[in-house]
């Protein structure tokens, strides 16, 4: 085989596609590009046009390098004999990334504004932060409730059920309580 040359991707069946379509892991160095009509890897992402089970069209799935499940599942797009799907490029698989890339920030900030939570509560004698911080360890969940000054520093920290609700009200209670365990 000649250096610049590359393997030639496996045939795949213009009607249907099928799992194992898809390189496994152990076959395919991750790092390595592929840019094939129904199959794209580059900068950490995979597309993969598939069958879409729900009509009689086409679908493609957008997977993070390391991931299990797919990031973006969305409806693809017919090619010109409307019965098979129109091939990946470069400026779909960047549209592609992007889109996957922002679904993924949208669902990390959703998850941390689920698990941390914050209150500034303003006392007689100083401004204080109340942070509730959710950690959800399927054996073992809970929570740690702490308080900040206003130069950063924790001044209290106790650890609490991971239902606990934080609120402007439990928040001065616990200050009012000297930070003893709600």
């Amino acid at each position: 085989m000649h250096p610049e040359q590359t393997k030639p991707s496996t045939p795949m069946n213009d009607d249907v596609m099928n799992d194992d379509a898809m390189p496994d892991e152990s076959e395919q160095d991750q790092n390595s590009s592929i840019h094939e009509p129904r199959l794209w890897r580059d900068d950490g992402w995979t597309a993969r046009v598939i069958k879409n089970d729900d009509d009689e069209g086409w679908a493609v799935e957008m997977i993070k390098d390391g991931e299990a499940e797919p990031a973006l599942v969305g409806p693809w797009t017919m090619g010109r004999d409307k019965k098979n799907p129109k091939p990946l490029d470069t400026s779909a698989f960047h549209t592609l990334v992007k889109t996957a890339s922002e679904v993924l920030r949208r669902h990390e900030q959703q998850l941390h504004a689920t698990l941390h939570r914050s209150i500034v509560v303003n006392t007689a004698s100083a401004t204080i932060t109340v942070n509730l911080d959710i950690v959800p360890d399927e054996d073992d969940p809970y929570a740690t409730l702490s308080a900040l000054d206003e130069s950063g520093d924790q001044i209290a920290e106790v650890r609490v059920a991971p239902n606990f609700k934080l609120s402007r009200a439990s928040a001065e209670q616990w200050i009012e309580n000297e930070f003893r365990r709600p």
